[in-house]
């Protein structure tokens, strides 16, 4: 490593994935947070430090910080769906949860989970990305401050990325605001003053500068292997500016927070550098007598694993679909897409569809988070650890998922729905995300908005309206069925649907008409087809599959 150009940057994944998308409780404010962060330091050995496991952290959550019990286990969870596990060790969690009959086998498997304390304080401050400030509401944004002024290149005129979660800008933003607080945090009680507060003499230990690669990692002179930022601040050739001191095993609170703020950089991973810079790709076509133009651009030429990312915006008016390399592990997000169809038949690391409207979707397995926000009118049918939705308005989702759907604020008429249909990889697609058939929580949804706990904002889908779902395209692969089969109910309504169709076929054939007769009924029944085709929107499907003229073909990805 050459020690001149440390570049740093703040990680996506935390935000896009880690950051629930709602305010969070009030409790997890830098106040009590702070005294979290002493009161786990004194129950080291009650399983509280350097490890938090389930157990203490639910006395926390529910004795101190007056926290729901499902809520605390809420925040704990997707925590630790952001550790690095295998699918293997992913999948025997789901296998020891599924073969629980009560829920205090449940509550004693879940005992056993522990996470990395100092990094879990991060995370739930890293909470506070999504807190509505009155000053925001009444003056506007707070970010980018002057020294970000830079705006984000972007696929629309509008800002694509004014959800935070996803806007690299406004992470950078929220850590270096924040950044006295969050090394403050990651002190050892006796390293502050009597109002918590960190003094120029404050040593950080080793230990925190580990938790803190959760969320900041760099490189060094543009070489292309991206180092933990631990890795980094513990270089030799490095220590006189990262503060750190060979005889005390500990770094400098003031040169350790001045070498960050020096070296902190946009991510060149991020949101904007793939528009920016990412590769264009021609998945879409243009539809005629249109002006908005399909805009896909990813960075998986560049980024490394666990980097890669797919940005979509805008396709209208046709069916895309792709199995390819480019989505593999990619965070995706879609955007602004109107009576569209798409398939995006790969393993995916999470999903975020926004500002969509009279569209489908049909997703490989998402590893981590699938979040709709804004969308009118759409279906989505996945496979993924978990689901969450806001703001969302008549929109259908058919879910197989080993969590509760997260039902955050602003929906109407949420209709969830068993999944529903298979391609030759899905299963194998599962396996390498870690996501098994069972437990299936599709159908026990928790509500987390403070408006209102309403249970009247969602439905299970009536088994009458049931259908299963084609994905019409071939494809290698084993998978034959629907894994994990549907819900009896479901089932049953098939059956009875199958029934009809043998009996209506009987009773035509029982008819004996003539030839001419037979001619006749049958374009009397094709007729009635179209008709039924045109006014379900179902025509607009079909002639979607067709493939474009030559010359705009979907390009291979």
């Amino acid at each position: 490593m050459d020690q001149s150009g440390v570049l740093l940057w703040v990680k996506a994944e935390p935000f896009i994935v880690g950051a629930l998308q709602v305010p969070p409780p009030s409790k997890f404010s830098l106040h009590y947070l702070r005294k979290i962060s002493t009161y786990v330091r004194t129950r080291a050995t009650e399983g509280a430090y350097p490890r938090l496991y389930w157990s203490t952290w639910r006395h926390i959550a529910c004795g101190k910080l007056q926290l729901a019990k499902d809520l605390a286990w809420l925040y704990f969870e997707i925590f630790d769906s952001l550790a690095v596990k295998t699918p293997e060790e992913r999948l025997e969690w789901s296998e020891i949860l599924s073969n629980c009959t009560s829920e205090e086998e449940v509550e004693k498997q879940r005992n056993q989970l522990s996470v990395d304390t100092l990094q879990f304080l991060l995370f739930l401050y890293v909470q506070q990305l999504n807190k509505v400030s009155l000053r925001t509401s009444l003056i506007g944004e707070e970010w980018p401050s002057p020294r970000n002024r830079s705006q984000s290149p972007d696929l629309t005129e509008k800002s694509s990325c004014h959800n935070k979660n996803w806007n690299d800008y406004s992470h950078q933003a929220f850590v270096c605001d924040h950044l006295s607080d969050l090394l403050e945090l990651l002190l050892d009680p006796e390293q502050l003053t009597a109002s918590s507060h960190s003094a120029h003499s404050s040593l950080v230990s080793r230990e925190a500068v580990v938790a803190l690669s959760f969320l900041i990692e760099g490189t060094v002179s543009r070489a292309r292997k991206i180092y933990p930022l631990h890795e980094l601040a513990l270089w030799p050739p490095l220590h006189a500016q990262s503060g750190f001191s060979k005889i005390s095993k500990t770094f400098s609170f003031y040169k350790l927070e001045a070498w960050l703020r020096a070296c902190l950089t946009g991510n060149p991973f991020g949101t904007s550098a793939c528009l920016k810079s990412g590769k264009k790709l021609a998945w879409a076509h243009q539809v005629e007598g249109t002006t908005k133009r399909a805009k896909i651009a990813c960075n998986t030429h560049v980024a490394p694993r666990m980097h890669r990312m797919v940005v979509m915006s805008q396709v209208y008016k046709q069916t895309l679909a792709k199995s390819s390399d480019t989505l593999v592990g990619a965070h995706v997000k879609i955007h602004r897409c109107n009576e569209s169809f798409i398939y995006l038949l790969s393993p995916l690391r999470s999903v975020t569809i926004e500002k969509c409207r009279n569209s489908t979707f049909v997703l490989g397995p998402v590893q981590t988070a699938l979040h709709l926000h804004s969308c009118d009118n759409v279906k989505v049918i996945a496979v993924c650890h978990r689901l969450s939705i806001s703001s969302t308005t008549g929109c259908v989702f058919h879910i197989l998922t080993p969590t509760r759907p997260l039902i955050l604020s602003g929906n109407h008429t949420v209709t969830l729905a068993p999944f529903h249909t298979h391609y030759p990889m899905l299963e194998e697609h599962m396996a390498r995300t870690g996501l098994a058939t069972v437990p299936n929580h599709w159908d026990n949804p928790m509500i987390v908005c403070r408006e209102n706990s309403n249970t009247s904002v969602f439905r299970l889908l009536p088994p009458c309206e049931f259908y299963v779902f084609i994905i019409p395209f071939e494809m290698e692969g084993d998978t034959t069925e629907i894994p994990g089969g549907l819900p009896s109910v479901y089932q049953k309504a098939l059956g009875q649907r199958e029934q009809k169709i043998q009996i209506w076929q009987k009773t035509v054939k029982e008819a004996h008409l003539t030839k001419d007769q037979r001619k006749q009924f049958q374009v009397l029944v094709e007729n009635k087809f179209y008709e039924w085709l045109i006014n379900t929107g179902h025509r607009q499907q079909l002639d979607s599959l067709v493939p474009p003229v030559a010359g705009s073909k979907q390009a291979a990805g």
